[in-house]
């Protein structure tokens, strides 16, 4: 991340708020032991951990292990298969160690303004939840993922490749091979990872409620992507803009400012996340801030039909689909899907087809719709472009 770009939470210390995180902060390269030098980005306090397995120095919950006298090797052990492990328990759980953290700065925040990052690793494979967490499922009683024989026929070649091996890595998940009992096992272990989640955001509710903080402090749950979980033949995430992977959690509460009990189908992004804050916090939106507030929403002001009429998502050269460069356009009707310098991609019906199975991009008869969401897909791809340096002169 360039480091003349400023994170919400820069914006939030320079207006006077203590900044804390525990956990990963995404923004940066953290691959094969390498982290990229830390930008200016606000935060005071810095329990880094971009994911529990010990392979930088300077993770702060490898760190912690090892000053609780163990480590992450010694605790990671148990029976697994090749798709699912006993992971660490609960009292030493990353997740559990990033709520700890954040409590601490709970309790230790009795004055001015703050802003806290609990940004833990789960739910996200490898699949390894506390033994204990994962005994608390019965993997039969679990539905099957979501499915059609012969499906990845009528789609891309990403997903054709996926439904073999897991982010096409053939030293990963061969998805090819596994047994019904196979996919059942990883989703009890993923509804354990969330478990745990479930169980620490209690915990951190509870010590805002103990301090007295509750009532003046806006509490967002959200993630930053979903998990394909075996539905359409995927696991993991890869380049894929199924609801699934990109239809998120987002709940936001601010007791007696917020509207309560509130829950609404229409759509927003997480760029929305960062002005509402900063409007929460009445501090200015910054021009250049390419989100749009949801404050006249969440107090019950406006209709969220109106916030937007569609969303935008994009997915560059990750993993290990080289080259791949994905963008999609959502309308509370359709989604369109294009993969950027290929003839391939994706239409779906969502009123019609809302599990996305039937893949309209080759459809002569919705070539006219396919036209015209790609033009909208256009004006939405130009609008994220960084705006930055603002125009001040006529030129």
């Amino acid at each position: 991340m360039p480091a003349t770009e400023k994170l919400i939470s820069r914006l939030l210390a320079d207006a006077g708020y203590t900044c804390g995180l525990a956990g990963k902060l995404h923004l940066a390269t953290c691959a094969n032991g390498v982290v990229e030098k830390r930008i200016d980005d606000g935060y005071e306090v810095f329990h880094w951990s971009h994911h529990p397995q010990p392979d930088w120095p300077e993770n702060a919950y490898t760190q912690w292990l090892e000053g609780q006298g163990t480590s992450w090797e010694e605790l990671y052990s148990g029976p697994s298969t090749p798709y699912i492990k006993h992971g660490v328990p609960a009292e030493f759980n990353q997740t559990t160690w990033c709520a700890n953290m954040a409590i601490d700065f709970i309790r230790s925040q009795r004055g001015g303004p703050w802003m806290f990052s609990y940004n833990c690793f789960a739910p996200h494979h490898p699949f390894d939840p506390p033994a204990d967490y994962l005994a608390r499922y019965q993997p039969g009683n679990l539905p099957l993922p979501k499915a059609r024989p012969n499906e990845w026929e009528g789609k891309t070649t990403y997903q054709q490749l996926d439904s073999q091996y897991a982010h096409n890595d053939p030293a990963g998940y061969h998805v090819a091979s596994m047994t019904d009992a196979d996919k059942r096992d990883v989703t009890a272990a993923y509804y354990a990872m969330i478990e745990l989640i479930d169980h620490n955001v209690g915990r951190m509710v509870a010590a805002l409620e103990e301090t007295g903080q509750r009532g003046n402090t806006i509490v967002i749950f959200m993630s930053d992507h979903g998990e394909m979980l075996g539905d359409h033949g995927i696991y993991l995430k890869g380049p894929h803009f199924y609801e699934e992977a990109v239809r998120v959690p987002l709940v936001i509460s601010w007791p007696g400012q917020f509207a309560a009990d509130q829950r609404v189908e229409g759509m927003v992004e997480l760029t929305d996340i960062a002005p509402s804050l900063i409007e929460a916090a009445a501090l200015p939106i910054p021009e250049a801030m390419q989100g749009k507030t949801m404050l006249p929403m969440l107090r019950g002001e406006a209709s969220l039909c109106a916030h937007r009429e569609s969303v935008f998502s994009e997915y560059y050269n990750a993993w290990s689909h080289k080259h791949s460069y994905g963008t999609m356009h959502r309308t509370e009707s359709h989604k369109l899907i294009v993969y950027h310098g290929t003839d391939q991609g994706e239409l779906y019906d969502l009123e019609n087809d809302p599990d996305e199975f039937e893949n309209l991009w080759r459809n002569e008869s919705h070539a006219a719709l396919k036209t015209e969401l790609l033009k909208a897909a256009f004006d939405a791809s130009v609008f994220t472009m960084d705006p930055t340096p603002i125009r001040e002169g006529p030129f």
